[in-house]
């Protein structure tokens, strides 16, 4: 009997891939607390700045529209 030769393995090599080149990596925004900063804020100065941030929270949106911001300042009770 002769031996069957059986074909060699065959190895499934892809060749290398290139690696993408490594994206700069961004610094995430700090939020600024007013409380924190070196100036001193008045009250009433506060009381819009948190007034806006929580309106940022609640609405999802970081970057609020004019009429957004007349929104957020009527409803600290100012009028024209």
């Amino acid at each position: 009997m002769t031996a069957a030769t059986l074909p060699a393995p065959r190895t499934a090599r892809r060749p290398p891939r290139a690696q993408p080149a490594a994206l700069p990596r961004v610094a995430r925004r700090r939020m600024i607390d007013p409380t924190t900063c070196e100036r001193e804020y008045a009250a009433d100065e506060l009381e819009f700045m948190q007034a806006l941030d929580r309106y940022k929270r609640t609405s999802g949106r970081m970057f609020p529209t004019c009429s957004e911001i007349l929104q957020v300042v009527r409803s600290l009770g100012y009028a024209k």
